[in-house]
């Protein structure tokens, strides 16, 4: 391990989110590794040519003309472009408020790594919609938000649709406020397990009391609350581990845990290893 290795970057709202808006749009050619990083912003991209792998949470994704992927706040990502074909990409970025609350449950629930590759058919009309959004934001007039706004919509929704037709989408029972809101947890879950994350908090944001949000999660998830995000951040853990040279201190709270000694005993006690001798026993 490179002994001068500082850690994973984070990306800022106040750096790239320069401009008062709540979206950027970037082409951009990757001739060489990107490190492994993180965003405090959302970002969605298409690759438009070249080749090379996405290592998303630790899991490696080849990628090629087509591919697409979106990215929250709770994800690390690297990537690295074959030395003979760099990767020419549309990133897209924004912040949460850009997505309306209506519009989250189509997008994020069932669906834990967004990528996806498109057939040749749909890469037009992908390509397209980037294109448009670029158009607009560099020549912007009283009606382009609209515009915007519409086509980052459908571009969410085509991805989560091609993500979702490879996967087995939870059917949950019911219509009641009481799973909604349950379900709805478990997209908040999603973005924010990395950080200190209370029961309190996610009831509150439910909008259901904390004693019935508790009972209400156990019963329909099968598991308690912090039982669930302790799993969440273990196997974020265990990717990272497996998959990157970054150091287990800064795993440890990459992953949301507060102390090491709290997080190796926990992970020893799931997996029946300690943190030190698993990333041993793994191949990056």
């Amino acid at each position: 391990m490179d002994e001068d290795f500082i850690g994973p970057e984070r990306l800022t709202n106040e750096k790239f989110m320069i401009l008062p808006s709540p979206f950027r749009i970037y082409q951009t050619l990757i001739e060489h590794r990107v490190r492994t990083h993180w965003h405090e912003f959302f970002e969605m991209a298409f690759v438009r040519s070249g080749a090379g792998t996405h290592i998303l949470n630790g899991n490696p994704i080849p990628i090629s003309r087509g591919h697409s992927f979106l990215l929250t706040p709770a994800d690390f990502h690297e990537i690295v472009p074959d030395s003979s074909q760099p990767l020419q990409i549309y990133n897209l970025i924004f912040t949460n408020r850009f997505i309306r609350d209506e519009l989250m449950p189509h997008i994020f629930e069932g669906i834990s790594v967004h990528s996806c590759l498109f057939q040749a058919e749909e890469c037009e009309f992908i390509e397209q919609a980037y294109k448009r959004i670029w158009e607009e934001a560099h020549n912007w007039r009283s009606d382009s938000e609209f515009i915007v706004q519409g086509s980052i919509e459908r571009l969410l929704i085509d991805l989560s649709r091609k993500c979702r037709q490879a996967i087995d989408t939870p059917q949950w029972a019911g219509n009641t406020a009481v799973h909604e809101g349950v379900r709805k947890s478990l997209i908040y879950i999603q973005h924010h397990f990395r950080t200190t994350l209370s029961l309190e908090e996610v009831a509150s944001y439910c909008g259901l009391s904390t004693n019935y949000f508790s009972e209400c999660f156990s019963r329909m998830i099968g598991m308690p609350f912090q039982v669930y995000v302790k799993e969440a951040r273990l196997q974020f853990a265990k990717s990272l581990l497996g998959t990157t040279t970054l150091p287990i201190t800064d795993i440890c709270f990459a992953s949301g845990f507060n102390t090491l000694p709290y997080f190796e005993r926990a992970f020893k006690q799931k997996f029946a290893v300690s943190p030190r001798d698993y990333r041993k026993s793994s191949v990056y």
